[in-house]
């Protein structure tokens, strides 16, 4: 088998493919997957408060009605509607451990707004000048509807530089 092989191969092709393989297995932590594992890591321990207030640590930046007022969880869309791709993001602080958390604020879209649960707090809030900041935007431009319903609030990571 080996000597079949080798009749049917060359060098280069061999080498090629070694290559290949080596080049593609360096690019497998930029896949999201690894990108979620890395932010599954990153949640605090405790995670003090109610997610259906306004006033729990996540919803610092968030303007829009909570999904897990709405039938979904504070990372989860309620069924029937998609989580946007696009998305703003803030630092809040975690009480229970006293380190800032970046929050991605998630819109979900395909129904109409969910009217339960609404919060807005404007902490760190930029003017549209800095939309990835601005939490006045629709989100749902990425959807596949422009319908908004709720809003998540996903742990990206612990800030950089602070404790």
């Amino acid at each position: 088998m080996a000597r079949t092989l080798a009749q049917r191969t060359s060098r280069r092709s061999f080498i090629a493919a070694i290559g290949s393989a080596l080049v593609g297995g360096a690019m497998l932590p930029l896949l999201p997957v690894a990108r979620a594992a890395a932010a599954e890591t990153a949640r605090p321990k405790e995670d003090p408060g109610d997610p259906t207030q306004c006033g729990y640590w996540r919803n610092c930046a968030v303007d829009g009605y909570l999904c897990a007022c709405c039938g979904g969880t504070t990372t989860s869309c309620p069924p029937g509607t998609e989580m946007s791709p696009t998305t703003w993001i803030g630092t809040c602080r975690n009480p229970a451990d006293g380190r800032d958390y970046i929050i991605s604020y998630n819109d979900c879209c395909g129904k109409t707004s969910c009217g339960a649960c609404f919060c807005n707090r404007n902490e760190g809030d930029r003017p549209l000048y800095a939309p990835q900041r601005a939490n006045d935007l629709n989100w749902c431009v990425g959807a596949k509807s422009l319908a908004y319903h709720c809003t998540v609030t996903v742990i990206l990571g612990t800030a950089a530089g602070r404790t």
